[in-house]
Order: structure tokens, then sequence, then C-alpha cells
């Protein structure tokens, strides 16, 4: 059987047995792979410790016959984006983007966008060059869209009216419908709405339209990240049906950073 070449970074990383990794990879050509990586844990010559993640590497896998899986060949490492791991809020980050790929994405599909997306977010973490705040925001709202859960912020669900005709200076959310809701047609139950203001939701829109290249450009305010964070925190895990372990130690983290 052809054996596959790709780049990737890895996103899971389970061990089993004594000696062997179950590794699990986002590629930018093969989507996302599970692979057995034999004796990974003592074999210093085949892998060197490379094995980790926000590493990109070059990898060679052998597919999988049968219910047998895809085994790791030989990895070499391309670039490690040293300056995420030494980081603990980027390393938290970085870890929530990984959860969610491999938790929302089945194998073997083609991810090139989402791909893409998380070597951007990654490059630009790793250069300090984007304020992490900002990475994290931009890889959820991208992710929402490619993964089919765009919000509307465009209009109310229920009447139509567009935002700009949405009385206030802030607007509902309705987490269930993925979309704003106007006064007017708010219910009494309120438990899965979200207060946002039209700043920060005309933000939002910009950042998911732009080229990622332009998006480091827009100037947040301090009230338009807090309120980004918060809303995207809670909407992502809604859309997935999962809280990711890594979304609650970020949290952790977030808190540790506001009280300090």
């Amino acid at each position: 059987m052809e054996l596959l070449t790709s780049q990737g970074f890895l996103i899971r990383r389970l061990e089993y047995g004594d000696t062997d990794l179950i590794l699990t990879f986002l590629t930018n050509n093969h989507g996302k792979i599970s692979t057995l990586a034999k004796s990974a844990k003592k074999s210093v010559k085949r892998f060197g410790g490379i094995l980790e993640f926000f590493y990109l590497l070059e990898l060679i896998i052998r597919p999988g016959k049968g219910n047998k899986p895809a085994i790791l060949q030989t990895a070499s490492l391309v670039r490690p984006y040293e300056n995420i791991r030494t980081n603990v809020i980027h390393t938290a980050y970085a870890s929530y983007w990984a959860e969610i790929i491999y938790h929302f994405f089945e194998d073997h599909t083609s991810q090139d966008v989402i791909y893409h997306l998380f070597e951007f977010v990654l490059e630009k973490l790793n250069q300090q060059s984007i304020p992490a705040d900002v990475l994290h925001i931009l890889f959820q709202m991208r992710f929402l869209k490619e993964s089919g859960f765009q919000p509307n912020f465009m209009q109310c669900s229920c009447c139509q009216k567009s935002l700009d005709q949405l009385a206030g200076s802030t607007c509902c959310f309705d987490l269930k419908k993925g979309s704003i809701v106007c006064q007017s047609c708010l219910k009494q139950e309120r438990s899965n709405f979200m207060t946002l203001s039209k700043g920060t939701i005309k933000h939002l829109i910009w950042m998911n339209t732009q080229e990622l290249s332009q998006t480091g450009r827009l100037k947040y305010s301090e009230k338009a990240i807090d309120e980004s964070k918060r809303f995207l925190e809670r909407f992502v895990p809604f859309c997935i049906g999962y809280t990711p372990k890594s979304l609650i130690f970020l949290k952790k983290i977030q808190k540790s950073v506001r009280n300090n």
C-alpha cells in the first residue's frame, strides 16, 4: 500500500501500552489522521522527542488495513513554534483550538481551510505579531463559519429586522437559534440568551469577512475583546455539544491573569 506523505500538526496524544503512542494529526492534504506510533516513547532514533503539540512535522504514514490503525513510519521537524510552549496562556489557547478541531472533524476528510487557519494562528501566536486574544477570537469565528455554525448577526431571526434597525446600542443573541433577536421578539425564558453590544458584533462580522492577512489591522477595545471571548467561549461549546477540558483550563488561567 502506498505511503502517505504530509505535513501536519499533532492535535492529540494518548499513551498506548508501555511504549506506543496513539497520535492524531491535522494534515495539510489528508485532513485529520489518527496513527499508531510504535515504540515512540523509547525510540530516540526515529522520533527524537519531536512528537509534541504545536510542532509542524513532515510525516510519513502507512495507511491501516481493515480495522488496523495507520502507522506513523517517520516524522521530522519542520518548525517548532517554540514561543508558544514557553507561555502558559498561549499554550492554553492553542490547546483549546486543537481540541475542538479533534472533536468536531472526522478523520480523512479534507480540511484545507481549517488547516491553514490553524497554521496561521499558530504562526502569529508564535511571532506575537497579533495579540493572543484577537487570534483566539479569530480562530473561533472562522471555526464556526467552516463548521456550519456561523452566527447570524445580520438580522433578527424572528422579525427579520436588520442589525442597524434594532433599537439601542445592545442586542440579544439566542444561542439555540444562533442568531440575534430584537427586544420585541424576546420571550420570557432567557437562559439561552446573551447580550452583546452592536460595536462588538460589527467587529466579529468584520473578522469573519476579511482575508486572514488583514485581521491583525483591526483595533479592538478591551470591552469588545472581553465580550467576544465570553460569547465565543460559550457559543462554540454549545454548538459542538461538548465542553473541552482545555477550555476549563483556559478559563482558570484567564481568571488567574485577571486577578494578578
